[in-house]
């Protein structure tokens, strides 16, 4: 319908109130409206006395094709979360952020995880759009990408932002890898590591290493000694993509143990400095490798391997009391310890990081949290809702805030992702870690 008021037209989209003049013209739809004002309104008399109406129109409305969710109905902006202790007092701060981007292959070999996502955001000139402006939201200083098999492609669109980053492709048939960017003006790449987990018969997973020196040039440096105190900040960053498969637990944490390891090694050779830990670990926080990483040791005879992930079990997290009675399930092969442990005699397992779970350090509410801190989910497509993706940090950085995820009920409305605003299945860890000088320690 349209609507002429004082010579203008408005064309109405839908059931709405408008408020018009009372001097009205109506036209029909096979109509012109008329173009000057003039013809209806006298020469003499320019200045009308207008009355105000309300109209209520209506029209049809486009009904909605059935199936398919619609991704827009739905958006809420995550939000930060800040640490309840006093972090004034520090001074060398960066954003650190990981995030498993939904490799392209995977995307289009794996379309039964996807089938109520509008094909449009599965494709990866749509959502390498969508994951750039995410993470410029987020002002990151140091990214670690999972599940990356256009890195070239990648590393074209960060280096505009200012980003420079490696890349370390996983072994065998699978294309894609994990890729670690650091901003160029923060920080100096001083060293690179990797480790190809094929090599002791863990898989063709992989993981890398970054040993980064903090630039002397942050703006909120004002005085020679915070400039070479600051000049000398170096930090260790771990990047790794566990197996996924669930029953193969033995073959998961033969792969952190080695990732953990390694890291300790470096933070040793490089003057005890700093880590953080990013990455996807194909695990939850109930299982027992979450409780490996937290509390630096396990005895793996009191797990079973195809449990020892968490990942069968439900978003609920029940507990695994069950287990303890069937003593057939705790058996290991000699094979299944050699390569979770490194030895076929042993069934303890210890690293010597002291961990902390940045999310974990930084606690929210319950509609975004579970009992051990961490979030609800961080990945969800058709056959899967949990947390599986991580940050960790020694005890020498501080968390001083995290993005918080998405509340579980937001998440399914969107009835799976990726989403015409997230451009993966997973979400983005994103938290805010201080360098914590003994003077500052609580």
């Amino acid at each position: 319908m349209h609507i002429t008021c004082a010579g203008e037209f408005i064309r109405t989209f839908g059931p709405r109130t408008l408020h018009v003049s009372r001097t009205l013209s109506w036209i029909k739809p096979h109509q012109q409206p008329m173009a000057e004002p003039s013809r209806f309104i006298s020469k003499k008399k320019r200045k009308l006395t207008t009355e105000t109406l309300t109209l209520t129109t209506h029209t049809s409305k486009r009904k909605k094709k059935p199936g398919r969710r619609n991704p827009d109905c739905v958006y809420e902006d995550r939000k930060w979360v800040f640490s309840n202790r006093d972090c004034s007092n520090y001074r060398d701060k960066f954003v650190f952020v990981s995030y498993n981007i939904l490799g392209v292959e995977n995307a289009s070999n794996h379309k039964d995880l996807y089938f109520d996502v509008i094909p449009k955001f599965l494709k990866w000139e749509y959502r390498r759009r969508v994951i750039r402006k995410e993470i410029a939201r987020y002002s990151p200083s140091i990214l670690c990408f999972q599940e990356v098999d256009r890195f070239d492609d990648l590393s074209k669109m960060l280096h505009k932002d200012g980003f420079k980053g490696v890349y370390q492709a996983r072994t065998g048939e699978a294309r894609d890898g994990c890729a670690i960017f650091w901003k160029d003006g923060l920080f100096s790449l001083v060293h690179e590591d990797n480790i190809e987990f094929k090599r002791f018969g863990l898989r063709d997973n992989v993981a890398q290493f970054c040993v980064l020196k903090m630039n002397g040039n942050q703006k909120h440096i004002d005085d020679t000694e915070n400039l070479k105190a600051q000049a000398s900040r170096s930090i260790l960053v771990g990047n790794i993509h566990v197996l996924f498969n669930p029953s193969r637990g033995d073959v998961k944490l033969g792969q952190i143990r080695l990732f953990l390891a390694k890291a300790h090694r470096l933070s040793q050779k490089w003057g005890n400095i700093p880590a953080v830990l990013g990455g996807d670990l194909n695990s939850m926080p109930q299982s027992a490798i979450y409780q490996f990483i937290a509390s630096s040791e396990l005895n793996i005879q009191h797990h079973e391997r195809r449990r020892i992930s968490g990942q069968i079990c439900p978003l609920d997290y029940p507990r695994f009391g069950s287990q303890r009675n069937d003593s057939s399930r705790r058996r290991w092969s000699k094979e299944e310890l050699r390569l979770a442990t490194g030895t076929e005699e042993s069934t303890y397992l210890s690293h010597n990081l002291k961990l902390n779970s940045a999310y974990h350090g930084v606690p929210a509410n319950r509609l975004t949290r579970d009992s051990h801190g961490e979030p609800l989910a961080t990945s969800f497509h058709s056959k899967f809702m949990g947390t599986v993706d991580y940050i960790w940090h020694t005890e020498d950085l501080v968390p001083v805030k995290v993005l918080e995820t998405l509340p579980i009920e937001i998440l399914k409305k969107t009835g799976g992702l990726p989403s015409k605003m997230w451009g993966s299945d997973h979400l983005a860890l994103v938290c805010e870690l201080a360098f914590a000088d003994d003077s500052c320690r609580s």
